[in-house]
């Protein structure tokens, strides 16, 4: 087995997940500004480090998705967060893409920048650490969109980007993200996701993009946010299994979900019984950014003296989804840890 392969399989290993924290400065400042702390880059780093040191985290945390600015930054006692993390088992991942942009001639519909230099960015961030790296493309749902124009533009990109990061050592995160913002029904979901899922294959596998070498990061078949009928959980597990089945090949090692806007639990909920429904060829897993993080945010609140409770809750909601990795998450693990 070739080295990109064991870092995928890695990533996806029995109990564990991946930790989103890749926000970028205007995201992160929007988290910041909801507990009225100043988004400094000593803040950043301070609550970075918050999680990065939390002990025990490594047991449900495979790999940790950094921002460009945090790749570079060090640990209160001077080690660079790389170091730290792969101290601690954890692969170090980057966030490589530029953002979602307005797609020409296509109104409400985005693609991603990023790939000017990429080359060149993937060879600094190996050297930096880097064994992984992500790119997110933004498909929304709404009148008569998403167009094959806007996927056939979002799948092309997402396999120039993973064919750059293969040629240059790092595993491949493929994010194609349908956005869960919307009246639509769980049904069009569905319907969005696979179309979306077999242009982003086909266009990896005409860009020999080797499946084993890549890990998947899709949103899971929901409905839409301002939808009147909210699935079930079993539904939403159900209709996500069903659907990858159809669209995703069995050659990739695992299925990161993104929790999409989700509520912690939600999200933490819907992978468990899809674990327990189980029969997939691939490792069902999660790479959460918000449902990992919004717990221990509130918790910190920017003071240091919180810094005990931010990681105790952080912890939680890591074993939580370690949990549901196996399908044996419960609503009394949430009681428990009250």
């Amino acid at each position: 087995m070739g080295e990109l392969e064991q870092i995928a399989k890695a990533m996806v290993a029995p109990g564990k997940g991946i930790l989103a924290a890749d926000e970028s400065s205007p995201t992160i400042k929007k988290r910041f500004d909801s507990i009225n702390v100043e988004s400094t880059e000593e803040a950043r780093r301070g609550y970075r480090d918050m999680l990065f040191t939390t002990a025990g985290a490594e047991e449900h945390v495979s790999g940790v998705i950094l921002f460009d600015e945090t790749i570079r930054q060090n640990s209160a006692d001077g080690t660079p967060f790389p170091k730290l993390l792969e101290s601690k088992g954890i692969l170090p991942g980057i966030k490589v893409d530029a953002g979602a942009k307005d797609l020409p001639g296509a109104p409400g519909e985005k693609v991603t920048e990023g790939l000017d230099g990429l080359r060149d960015r993937v060879k600094e961030y190996h050297g930096l650490g880097a064994r992984f790296a992500k790119w997110r493309a933004v498909i929304n749902i709404g009148d008569g969109i998403p167009s094959d124009y806007c996927l056939d533009a979002n799948a092309h990109a997402l396999a120039r980007y993973a064919a750059l990061c293969v040629e240059g050592g790092l595993v491949p995160i493929v994010e194609p993200e349908v956005i869960m913002d919307g009246s639509h029904s769980l049904e069009t979901c569905y319907e969005v996701t696979a179309r979306t899922l077999q242009k982003v294959f086909t266009a990896l596998y005409e860009q020999r993009v080797p499946c084993e070498q890549m890990i998947l990061k899709p949103n899971m078949v929901i409905s839409g946010s301002d939808c009147s009928t909210q699935a079930s959980v079993t539904q939403v597990a159900e209709a996500t299994l069903h659907c990858f089945h159809r669209s995703v090949p069995a050659a990739v090692p695992g299925i990161v979900f993104l929790s999409g806007g989700q509520s912690d639990k939600a999200a933490t909920a819907h992978l468990s019984e899809m674990n327990k429904l189980g029969g997939g060829p691939w490792e069902l897993s999660f790479s959460y950014g918000r449902a990992l993080q919004a717990a221990p945010l509130k918790a910190w609140g920017g003071k240091s003296e919180n810094l005990a409770a931010a990681q105790k809750a952080y912890l939680h909601r890591a074993r939580c989804n370690g949990a549901a990795r196996s399908g044996s998450y419960s609503a009394e693990m949430e009681s428990q840890a009250a």
